[in-house]
C-alpha cells in the first residue's frame, strides 16, 4: 500500500493530487511508526508532515497559475519519460526484500514505552503543541481565506 501510494504521488501530474498522495504516504508511515513503538514520531509524521505540509502546499498551489490541458498532457509525457521504470524498480526491490534473508535481524521492544505521548505533549511539550496548534490554525484560516466567495 505504501508503494502504491509512492508511486501514485511520483506518476500524477496534477500538483494537488501529487499533494494529496504525500499525505498519505505520510498517514502510512505513521502508521507503521506507531506499530514500531515510536509514537513520538508518529504523532510528529502525522501532525507535520501528514497535516501542516500539504496546507502549505495547497497554499502555494492555489496561488500559481491554472494548467491549461496541452501543458498538462506535455507534464503526463515528461513524468512518463523520467518514471516509466519506477513501478517496475519499486516492484522488483519489493520482491528481492521478500526473498532474500535480512543481514540484520530487527527486534522490536516488547517493553512498554517509558513515556506516553499525551503525557510528553500534555505535560512536557505543551508550548510546543501550542505552537503548533497555532501554525495550523492559521494555515486553515489562510485556506478558507483564499476559497472564500465574495458577494457582488
Amino acid at each position: 500500500m505504501l508503494l502504491m501510494a509512492i508511486v501514485w504521488t511520483v506518476m500524477t501530474p496534477r500538483l494537488l493530487r501529487s499533494v494529496v498522495g504525500l499525505a498519505a504516504v505520510s498517514v502510512i508511515l505513521s502508521m507503521i511508526m506507531f506499530y514500531m513503538d515510536s509514537p513520538l514520531a508518529a504523532v510528529f509524521e502525522l501532525s507535520v508532515c501528514a497535516g501542516l505540509i500539504p496546507v502549505i502546499f495547497f497554499t502555494t498551489i492555489s496561488f500559481t497559475q491554472r494548467v491549461g490541458q496541452e501543458e498538462l498532457i506535455e507534464r503526463k509525457k515528461i513524468i512518463f519519460r523520467q518514471y516509466v521504470y519506477l513501478p517496475i524498480i519499486l516492484a522488483v526491490v519489493a520482491v528481492v526484500m521478500l526473498l532474500s534473508k535480512p543481514v540484520v535481524d530487527f527486534v522490536f521492544p516488547t517493553a512498554p514505552v517509558v513515556q506516553d505521548v499525551r503525557k510528553v505533549l500534555w505535560d512536557d511539550r505543551h508550548l510546543d503543541l501550542l505552537g503548533q496548534i497555532i501554525i495550523i490554525l492559521a494555515g486553515a484560516l489562510g485556506i478558507v481565506a483564499l476559497f472564500k466567495e465574495t458577494k457582488k
